[in-house]
């Protein structure tokens, strides 16, 4: 898949006229109709006036490739963490107002056991001694003041996730350690909970959390991985098509990457 073209389907070209000639003439034809700009992300030729036009290196750092790939790897997972914090969210509502009307819903659930008990015994099932109705019946007695900081509980677990889920839809590095870390954090909880059962979703989840934390970490150079920081914004610009063109007109820097606009050197 083409992750440059299908981006550029969806959000537009981008154009730019870099002041240095060379350059300048790699990134531009004339045609019939008019002059056109090659497309930074996809390298399409795009009639028109460019987008912007300066020095080269103020040329905008726009995502290519293997990157829009890894864009789109990271709102998957915000999506996910958004779902799950939405979830919880509702959850967190439920156990409060349980905790306020406990009494009332308590009475219901006792009335209704007698009617379900020939019901129940047509399928060989036994409410008295089934493990859902006491789960139930000790979750009744459990002290209002608990189920409020239960449903607190919940509520700040519910944020943490929908903070993930922005800091990773908006791709921001902020964003990529907060889910990392949030994530390492969660990691005990889902491990205990395997000891005492295996299910597939707790595998499935348990798998999905660390396979996120490695690949952060490792394509986003986090913790000073692979370089770092600096290390990831210098990919980032040897991967840009300027950068490319640039190299081509200077054999002298194929393969080096300029410093970033404002930098020394």
């Amino acid at each position: 898949m083409d992750w440059s073209l299908l981006t550029c389907a969806r959000k537009g070209h981008i154009t730019y006229a870099p002041d240095e000639k060379p350059l300048r003439e790699r990134l531009l034809v004339s045609s019939p109709v008019g002059d056109a700009w090659r497309c930074l992300r996809c390298g399409a030729y795009v009639h028109g006036e460019p987008h912007g036009s300066g020095p080269a290196d103020r040329a905008p750092l726009v995502k290519r490739g293997k990157e829009l790939r890894d864009a789109f790897i990271m709102r998957f997972f915000a999506v996910e963490r958004l779902i799950r914090g939405l979830i919880v969210a509702v959850a967190a509502y439920g156990v409060w107002r349980f905790a306020q009307s406990r009494g009332s819903i308590e009475q219901v659930f006792e009335k209704e056991i007698p009617l379900l008990r020939p019901i129940a015994k047509q399928f060989g099932w036994d409410l008295d001694h089934s493990k859902i109705v006491t789960s139930i019946r000790h979750v009744f007695g459990l002290e209002e003041r608990t189920l409020r900081w239960l449903a607190i509980g919940l509520l700040v677990y519910a944020a943490i996730e929908i903070i993930e889920a922005v800091g990773l839809w908006l791709l921001q590095r902020w964003g990529e350690y907060f889910a990392v870390v949030a994530t390492c954090f969660g990691l005990p909880v889902e491990i205990y909970e395997l000891s005492e059962k295996v299910t597939v979703l707790r595998i499935g989840a348990l798998a999905i959390n660390i396979g996120l934390i490695v690949y952060i970490i490792v394509t986003k150079r986090l913790f000073g991985v692979r370089g770092g920081r600096a290390a990831h914004e210098a990919h980032l610009r040897s991967e840009s098509l300027m950068e490319v063109e640039h190299a081509a007109t200077d054999p002298d820097v194929a393969g080096t990457p300029r410093p970033a606009a404002g930098s020394p050197g």
